[in-house]
């Protein structure tokens, strides 16, 4: 028998497609090009480049599906894979394109940056760039005034052009100091990177009042509706060529921080802490607010003749900051450092207690307390500290805050303990500064989960120490009291510069400066930021929710290591979870619905009411990525775990 076998060959039907080309310009009619449905993207692109009949290097262009709103990045798959058809409007447009960028200290940049790649991706080319590490701390945002409006020219606004700069897919030399070799190309372009790696001088006082600022917690929460989403590119989102976006840093958690290689980010860290304080986003009392305007005031100073250099100043908030010292420390431990730790040291202290919100009019009432692990134990004096404690009070989970005045001598610490209805208030009073530090830094720990036996116990009893030290008044001479060079209404938030005149501030914040004035210009920016995150709203980013079962709003409080849900009336704080003892959360993208369980069968479930369920989700999945950094890693990111961690239903 013989087989035979029949070749039949078909040619696909050829159809026209309609590519519109931007060099071309706006009103230029769209290319119409032959072309069968097997035909790759590449091939498409071959074609459109020769009927333009434009000499030019097109490596960076691709192909934008409008109706679709999506880039054609694949250029192996065919037409027919990608699902376009006649009735496509396809555009062929470069990938980089120019953005004018505002950095946190509100220096503005225009600059070619990626519309193709997600946000997550765009924002590592920018600070590639800049020369800023950890860029996965940072994100973009719209700006308040111009939310997807169509661009126009700001009315006396400086733009520092910086479109000549490689793009950020090749290799950025950089120069001894750091510096990436580019800008060193003009004395324009050095002039710009120094500006973003030097502190801005103090602003006018009419600058701060014209900026906005948030009133309220509801303004607050608004402002998080505007981060634009990590997974999509900017083009997907609306953004168009020359807008405006800000670059800020999203998640608060600074990982690895090593002054001469940051010397871009920490400047530019500080300047995102310094307007937090002055446009008040941050609350924080009168002695504080002294304390940031004399170590404004001494930035500003150092600034004109020192540079960011490496230093070992303490700060142990920063979450992984100076981890070359650590490690350091870690090599050099010795058996007795060993046997203490082993033996897990204790606070024992007459200390006073107050519950605020237990019905009776008595005050502050004296107790014998201990300190073991992360419990506080007390009884009703030292002779009975041997029986059954009054209470034990477990502070892991807690929210712990100062109330403290130099001043008035008064150094409490205001504890929030987690309770089956809600959180307990509790207030427990110091006899002085030193009793004070050391149950502080001891509350801290606890409340994070570690105990007294941790290694940076002693360095936060000093981080303490040191920032009551400065909020101390010391004299000092009349020449210094009568400085006329200080601008005080452009060191204070509006708020302060209604209640004093500047010559009722001048002293104040001198007097202040006084105990700063010996800090280098890397210590004094470190300890800027380490008093910022001691505060306590610190790191704190707002979403307003809707409690499934519950009829009102409420306030959801996201930070590096816990959520915490907020009475929206009245401020106070009904509960809080930690990120630690999270099972698993998700999202229903159907009804915009976002569940989550805990530990011990706690389970909630919320609808987002100012913001999409999609920048909550983030926020949590990006926390959590953060705390997989390791300092082994180096500078490697793991792109993908983030995607998975933080994408949405459609996510890579």
């Amino acid at each position: 028998m013989t087989s035979y076998g029949i070749c039949i060959q078909t040619r696909m039907a050829v159809w026209d497609l309609s590519v519109s080309v931007e060099e071309l310009g706006p009103e230029a009619p769209p290319l119409k090009i032959s072309v069968t449905s097997d035909l790759h993207i590449g091939g498409v692109i071959l074609k459109v480049v020769e009927k333009s009949q434009i000499k030019k290097d097109w490596s960076d262009h691709a192909l934008w599906w409008e109706q679709k709103q999506q880039w054609l990045l694949k250029p192996s798959w065919t037409l027919d894979k990608c699902g376009i058809h006649a009735d496509a409007r396809l555009c062929l447009t470069p990938q980089h394109k120019p953005l004018r960028l505002v950095m946190p200290s509100g220096i503005i940049l225009r600059m070619r940056v990626c519309f193709s790649s997600p946000v997550f991706r765009t924002v590592m080319g920018i600070c590639k760039l800049l020369n800023i590490r950890r860029p996965e701390e940072l994100s973009l945002l719209w700006p308040v005034e111009e939310k997807k409006k169509k661009k126009d020219k700001d009315v006396g606004e400086e733009v520092y052009d910086i479109t000549c700069a490689p793009l950020t897919s090749s290799t950025i030399l950089k120069l001894a100091n750091g510096m990436p070799a580019f800008f060193a190309d003009t004395p324009e372009t050095e002039a710009v990177y120094k500006m973003l790696a030097v502190s801005q001088p103090a602003p006018a006082p009419e600058t701060i009042a014209k900026l906005y600022r948030t009133t309220n917690i509801m303004e607050k929460a608004h402002i998080n509706s505007r981060w634009l989403d990590s997974s999509r590119s900017l083009l997907q989102q609306g953004v168009k060529e020359n807008y405006k976006l800000l670059l800020r840093l999203k998640y608060y958690t600074f990982h690895d921080i090593i002054p001469q290689a940051d010397v871009v980010r920490l400047t530019q860290l500080y300047e995102q802490a310094r307007w937090a304080i002055l446009l008040e986003e941050i609350e924080c009392t009168e002695e504080e607010m002294m304390v940031f305007a004399a170590l404004q005031y001494h930035i500003g100073k150092v600034s004109l003749t020192e540079q960011i250099v490496a230093s070992c100043p303490a700060m142990e908030d920063l979450d992984s900051a100076l981890q070359c010292l650590e490690v350091k420390m870690e090599g050099e431990s010795s058996a007795d450092d060993m046997l203490e730790t082993m033996t897990a040291p204790e606070l024992h202290d007459y200390l006073k207690i107050f519950r605020p919100k237990r019905l009776t009019l008595k005050g502050y009432k004296q107790y014998w307390f201990t300190f073991k692990d992360t419990t506080i134990s007390y009884y009703k004096s030292k002779e009975e500290s041997s029986k059954e404690p009054i209470q034990q009070i477990n502070l892991k989970g807690c929210e712990v805050a100062p109330d403290v005045s130099v001043a008035g001598q008064k150094f409490c610490i205001r504890l929030l303990i987690p309770g089956p209805e809600g959180m307990n208030e509790v207030y427990l009073c110091c006899e002085h500064e030193q009793q004070y530090s050391r149950w502080m830094a001891a509350c801290r720990l606890a409340s994070k989960g570690k105990t007294l036996a941790d290694s940076s116990f002693s360095s936060e009893v000093q981080s303490i120490q040191s920032f009551l030290a400065m909020q101390k008044t010391t004299p000092t001479n009349n020449t210094a009291q009568t400085d006329e060079s200080i601008n005080t209404h452009s060191l204070v938030s509006p708020r302060y510069q209604k209640k004093y005149k500047p010559k009722q501030l001048t002293p104040r914040i001198l007097e202040a400066y006084q105990n700063v004035a010996q800090l280098s210009l890397t210590d004094a920016i470190q300890k800027f930021l380490q008093i910022w995150q001691a505060l306590p709203d610190f790191g704190l980013s707002y979403i307003v929710v809707r409690f499934k079962g519950c009829r009102k709003d409420e306030v959801l409080g996201i930070a590096n290591n816990r959520l915490i849900r907020i009475d929206l009336s009245v401020g106070d704080v009904v509960k809080t979870w930690r990120y630690n003892t999270m099972r698993q959360w998700n999202v229903n993208w159907d009804i915009k619905q976002v569940a989550i369980e805990f530990d011990g069968n706690v389970n909630i479930a919320f609808s987002c009411v100012t913001a999409d369920c999609k920048i909550v989700h983030e926020y949590i999945g990006g926390y959590i990525f953060m705390s997989t950094r390791s300092r082994e890693q180096s500078d490697t990111l793991n792109e993908e775990l983030f995607h998975k961690l933080t994408g949405g239903h459609e996510a890579l």
